[in-house]
């Protein structure tokens, strides 16, 4: 673009500033962008191409006009180069072009009035030139900081709201990732206990329909209450005991917990589920299962411990704790702790989360 503008400046329909080098780079650069709009448009969008030449038309009729006339400051030169300025800022951002065009009237309407008022009503030529001495031209240009700061701001919200539209998709992805063999083992149990007209088959049914019920409904809400969790896993923990012909040690103490509070429905059961399929289901004898919810002034606790046969370790042990952290991340970024230690054939996890997150 430089050669171009050297070009056009002998032939007298620019004028560059003599000796100013880098001002010369930055209007190549820029004109260089602008002139490449259709070739990158070409292929995407051809409406957007037809506009761009419009514009270059316009352009080139304010040139045109500019040079014919030579007039300094010609109004209709003046009015013909804000519309292109104006029709590039809406080919590149129409979005932000519509919704912020009324303040963009507002600053340069009047501008634009005051301006035309001192070039062809405050007297001659000569008046004009000497008014235009101490008038401030660069207030054409103050606004435009001031709506680049206002487009940054609109992208970085739009960013935002990407981030939380993903998190929301992702959340509702590790949802449906939870516990559905769970299901699909429970079924089978319950087809095996009607199959034997076991008494224990409603008790199955009814424990499996709320649990069911509290993963699609209370599962979507943002909070739940303490005790609802609690209900969730004890019915977890029972269908598990109906499951096993072995004896199984399992206690779940929260007397020492507020069940008012409220926490992220489906947070603990994970760990939970990790206990019974990595945990009981690798013994065959003395398998235990220890848990406890307590909380104190500023945090919830929510610890589980169980044995295992280290014989037995299962290689995709870590794909639920994976999900829950990933869960944990998005839902309490910075106020939980997760500690995981293994002592021995002992597998201990405690789950600290703020109460006022």
């Amino acid at each position: 673009m430089i050669p171009v503008f050297y070009v056009l400046d002998y032939f007298g329909f620019i004028l560059l500033p003599k000796e100013k080098s880098f001002e010369i780079f930055i209007y190549a650069t820029i004109w260089g962008f602008i002139i490449a709009l259709p070739f990158y448009y070409f292929k995407k969008n051809k409406q957007t191409v037809i506009r761009l030449l419009v514009l270059f038309l316009v352009l080139v009729t304010a040139l045109i006009i500019d040079s014919y006339m030579k007039l300094p400051d010609n109004p209709i030169t003046f009015i013909l180069i804000m519309g292109f300025w104006v029709g590039i800022a809406y080919v590149l951002s129409p979005t932000f072009i519509k919704k912020y065009w009324k303040l963009i009237v507002i600053i340069y309407g009047p501008l634009l009035l005051y301006f035309i008022y001192l070039r062809l009503f405050s007297g001659d030529l000569q008046a004009y030139l000497e008014i235009k001495k101490d008038y401030p031209f660069y207030i054409f240009f103050l606004p435009i900081p001031i709506l680049f700061l206002i487009w940054v701001f609109e992208q970085w919200k739009w960013l935002q709201n990407l981030k939380a539209e993903k998190s929301n998709a992702e959340l509702s992805l590790l949802r449906a990732q939870i516990n559905p063999h769970f299901f699909f083992n429970t079924l089978n149990n319950l087809y095996a206990l009607t199959v034997k007209n076991s008494k224990q088959a409603p008790e199955v049914i009814l424990k499996l329909s709320n649990m069911m019920r509290y993963t699609i409904y209370e599962g979507e809400k943002e909070t739940v209450q303490l005790d609802d969790e609690i209900a969730y896993l004890n019915n977890y923990i029972e269908l598990h005991k109906i499951r096993y012909k072995k004896s199984v040690e399992i206690t779940f103490d929260y007397s020492s917990v507020d069940t008012h509070l409220t926490i992220v429905p489906l947070m603990y059961i994970i760990l939970l589920e990790n206990a019974f399929k990595h945990g009981v289901e690798t013994l065959t004898e003395k398998a235990f299962i220890h848990i406890k919810l307590f909380d104190d002034n500023d945090f919830i606790y929510f610890t589980i411990e169980n044995n295992f046969d280290p014989n037995e370790v299962n290689e995709t042990n870590g794909i639920g704790l994976e999900n829950l952290k990933r869960r944990l991340t998005l839902l309490y970024k910075n106020q939980h702790e997760l500690i995981v230690s293994t002592s021995n054939n002992r597998y201990k996890t405690t789950l600290k989360i703020s109460k006022h997150a």
